[in-house]
């Protein structure tokens, strides 16, 4: 089958767009070691977003992987994984910014490095969201694709090296018409000390009619309604 839509993103490379509902989003790392930072909005309405504290706690989980879902901060379903070779996307660890960027790999400049210079994902964002109509305030928890960020005993975070590998695949599927912000840049846990130039392929598809019988839909009851919030949604919509 052909892609209706692809893009390689290259390091620090940012991007958004209206993807309607009942896609395929295929997540492909092209090298080890990488990270995409994802934002999903419900494109009719931007002030609903995905909400990661409910996502989380609705789903009794810390990370994301096939069987989950995106839930917005109106109890409904945005987007689920339906395949993920990786077995963990990160969800808490979020965004770099430029004094974090500037501490740990350098200080660069567009006016001294051309377009060489190193991106952050808060900036990125804030492109992006002014972009469409939204600005710093409706920056919220993403999603970091490929990275695996995990806690100890004592609350750490720990950045898992070598979780991200080549030809990695995480496939993502709309059920909500959705605004996608991305930016390719670092996790900010990453303990490479070289800015990482890692590309990512993103491929989108026509998805399949949804199954009732679906993990996404079926792994736990609080999915179930989420969908059900999403199907009634845009029952109203559409009729």
């Amino acid at each position: 089958m052909q892609p209706i839509f692809e893009k390689t993103f290259h390091a620090g490379e940012k991007w958004s767009a209206l993807v309607s509902r009942g896609k395929i989003l295929r997540f492909t790392a092209l090298a080890d070691g990488a990270n995409t930072a994802v934002m999903a909005y419900n494109a009719a309405d931007l002030t609903e977003r995905y909400n990661m504290p409910d996502t989380l706690k609705a789903q009794h989980t810390a990370f994301l992987t096939k069987g989950n879902i995106l839930m917005s901060d109106n109890g409904r379903a945005m987007a689920s994984v339906v395949w993920d070779s990786t077995g963990w996307i990160d969800t808490i660890s979020g965004l770099t910014d430029k004094k974090f960027t500037d501490a740990k790999y350098g200080v660069t400049t567009y006016q001294k490095n051309s377009n060489d210079y190193y991106r952050n994902g808060y900036d990125n964002f804030i492109v992006e969201l002014v972009r469409n109509g939204l600005s710093a305030r409706d920056i919220m928890p993403n999603l970091n694709l490929f990275s695996k960020i995990s806690c100890d005993e004592e609350g750490n975070m720990l950045y898992a090296k070598g979780h991200g590998k080549k030809d990695g695949v995480i496939m993502l599927r709309t059920e909500m018409d959705v605004l996608l912000i991305m930016s390719n840049t670092p996790n900010p846990l990453d303990e490479r000390d070289k800015y990482p130039s890692v590309p990512v392929r993103l491929e989108i598809y026509k998805a399949a009619p949804l199954d009732i019988t679906d993990i996404c839909i079926n792994s736990r009851p609080e999915n179930k309604r989420a969908f059900d919030n999403t199907w009634k949604y845009y029952a109203l919509k559409d009729n």
